[in-house]
């Protein structure tokens, strides 16, 4: 009995300590990725994937001429759906371009969370044109 109540005890304290809610701008730890791809939270607060980020491909230069910079592009279909920023810091904020079917918009870029080294992820949050979305993705390259 003791033994059950302990280990009830010791779950209830993991699920406190450890969940969270990244969407919501009070989370204490939004640099964590619960939806990896590119995802946006529809109008009745549920979170939707667009684009998983096994068909993602993200590439990190580290010494572009624009200095670093990352690429996240459909692994799929890489002319018509990309980003592109020079976000690549935590906390770090900016602009960026998203093409979607070869339309490109200017967002702007919040980084929650900045990898350098392949299989280490990112996470964008990404605004413009009544749009907010998500990238959580893993470095797939590294320039």
């Amino acid at each position: 009995m003791k033994t059950t109540i302990k280990m009830l005890c010791l779950l209830v304290l993991s699920l406190v300590l450890f969940n969270c809610d990244n969407d919501d701008g009070d989370a204490d730890n939004q640099d964590d990725c619960n939806f990896a791809g590119f995802t946006f939270l529809d109008t009745s607060d549920n979170t939707q994937t667009l684009i998983a980020e096994s068909d993602l491909t993200t590439d990190f230069y580290y010494t572009s001429s624009n200095g670093p910079e990352v690429e996240i592009y459909k692994s799929s279909d890489p002319g018509n759906f990309w980003f592109v920023t020079l976000v690549v810091t935590d906390g770090a904020t900016g602009g960026g371009q998203l093409s979607v079917n070869g339309t490109i918009y200017n967002v702007n870029v919040t980084c929650q969370r900045a990898g350098n080294a392949i299989g280490e992820e990112f996470r964008y949050d990404i605004t413009g044109l009544g749009l907010e979305a998500e990238y959580c993705v893993i470095i797939d390259l590294y320039h």
